[in-house]
């Protein structure tokens, strides 16, 4: 609560690690300093695949819906309250990889030579991550986002064939039961398949700053609202730059649905008063817009 008491956003997510609900699933993992994330026994076998358990969110993992629920409660009408979860393919890859990757090697190897194996895995997860969405949504969150955060690193063929479909069945299945409930998608380093991550049945695209505002919704269907796209890195620039760059991004968006926000997270060390500057012009932009036209 701490950053909305201070800001005043006007939304509020409950943060934790994307790979929380993998214990559920029979998956378990340590986060080691310095190291991250790190898999017990990955995942590679189709016996050990067959050997998951679809996700029951109420039975493993209830502090999620406690938290959410009273965040809800504490922001009331003040700010939306958002949910979220990684997406079927950037699990898999750390499940299967056992941590962290720079090149992604042990699950293109699978993806490559045991297709149907992967398959396998990505449908499982993206059965279980439907349902762990589902919860939060019933726990309280109004908005739910998934990240891909690994989808970047795919081809946009192989992205159409281990990424988009599983994102687009848990879109599916969500929307099935909660078709009111606005879903987000975000990808690091989406330029190469902004197209495609707009036919995935979301309501909003997250873009990140490598693709310029204007561009990124000249190429996106015009019913599809957009989030971003400040570089978390200006937040260690000056106020003014700061204030420059919001308008451009909020001036590029103009005629969508836009949420103003980062192209990532906030980095570590960023100074407290520039994410204040964020905030602030974030509120009275359409005041600056004005002023300079």
């Amino acid at each position: 609560m701490q950053p909305f008491e201070a800001f005043q956003p006007d939304g509020v997510i409950l943060f934790s690690d994307i790979l929380t609900p993998l214990p559920g699933m029979g998956i378990d993992f340590d986060i080691v300093e310095s190291k991250g994330p790190l898999i017990q026994e990955p995942i590679r076998s189709l016996s050990q695949i067959e050997a998951l358990h679809p996700l029951e969110p109420n039975a493993t993992m209830p502090f999620v819906g406690e938290v959410l629920g009273r965040l809800r409660e504490s922001v009331g009408n003040k700010a939306a309250v958002l949910g979220f979860v990684g997406a079927p393919w950037t699990l898999a890859a750390y499940v299967v990889e056992g941590k962290s990757s720079k090149n992604y090697a042990v699950i293109k190897a699978m993806a490559f030579q045991q297709p149907d194996l992967l398959h396998r895995l990505l449908n499982h997860f993206a059965e279980s991550i439907a349902t762990y969405l589902r919860y939060q949504i019933d726990a309280g969150a109004q908005v739910v986002q998934m990240f891909d955060s690994w989808a970047g690193q795919l081809s946009p063929i192989d992205y159409d064939t281990f990424a988009a479909p599983y994102q687009k069945r848990v879109v599916d299945l969500v929307k099935s039961t909660h078709p009111d409930t606005p879903m987000i998608l975000y990808i690091s380093g989406s330029a190469g398949v902004l197209e495609r991550m707009g036919r995935t049945g979301v309501d909003i695209i997250s873009l990140d700053w490598t693709v310029d505002m204007a561009d990124g919704c000249a190429r996106l269907p015009e019913h599809l609202g957009v989030q971003g796209n400040v570089d978390p890195g200006l937040l260690f620039g000056t106020p003014e730059a700061i204030r420059e760059r919001i308008v451009d991004a909020v001036r590029k968006a103009r005629g969508r649905r836009h949420i103003l926000n980062l192209g990532h997270g906030i980095l570590p060390g960023t100074p407290e008063e520039n994410a204040k500057v964020f905030f602030e012009t974030g509120k009275t932009v359409d005041n600056l817009i004005g002023s300079a036209a």
